[in-house]
């Protein structure tokens, strides 16, 4: 399976492609960011990760993808804008005919972790683990995104066993 993973935000969003191997080893594809500019109005930052994000997904072909949930936070004008984004990614994951799943910030951290409450370091030193890289993928939205895939990887092999038992 190659899975897309995307951690979403209007400054930076995350993504990270996985493949699943045979075996059940991932290897990483590709991961990074898409940064935008604060200076551009909302609607145009919009359309910018719109469009690379489906330049990214049109490039890798990924057959699922996942994009964290919203994790709603003190701050109503973040979870706003980071709604805004989940909308775009899901937009252009469904445009391309991606599967998509979404997941939430504690259910990543359990999957990758193994425990639902873990820091941040935690996640991505497992993320590195995992991955065997030789370093923690920067920026952190793009570890990010990478644990998101491996959790959506972990979680789609976990719901096919319980489909072959039945």
């Amino acid at each position: 399976m190659l899975a897309i993973g995307i951690d979403p935000g209007t400054a930076i969003t995350g993504y990270g492609v996985l493949r699943e191997e045979s075996d059940g080893s991932l290897t990483v594809i590709d991961y990074g960011v898409i940064e935008t500019s604060s200076r551009e109005a909302m609607p145009q930052r919009l359309v910018q990760l719109y469009q690379e994000l489906k330049d990214i997904i049109q490039l890798h072909q990924p057959q699922s993808g996942a994009v964290e949930k919203l994790f709603f936070a003190r701050n109503v004008r973040t979870a706003l804008s980071v709604g805004q984004a989940r909308g775009v990614a899901l937009l252009a994951l469904a445009e391309a005919g991606v599967e998509i799943a979404e997941y939430s910030p504690n259910e990543v951290k359990q999957a990758v972790a193994g425990y639902g409450a873990a820091d941040k370091h935690q996640v991505q030193a497992m993320v590195q683990a995992l991955l065997e890289l030789d370093q923690i993928p920067q920026p952190d939205d793009a570890a990010d995104a990478l644990a998101v895939a491996i959790c959506h990887i972990h979680s789609a092999r976990i719901r096919s066993l319980g489909d072959d038992s039945y």
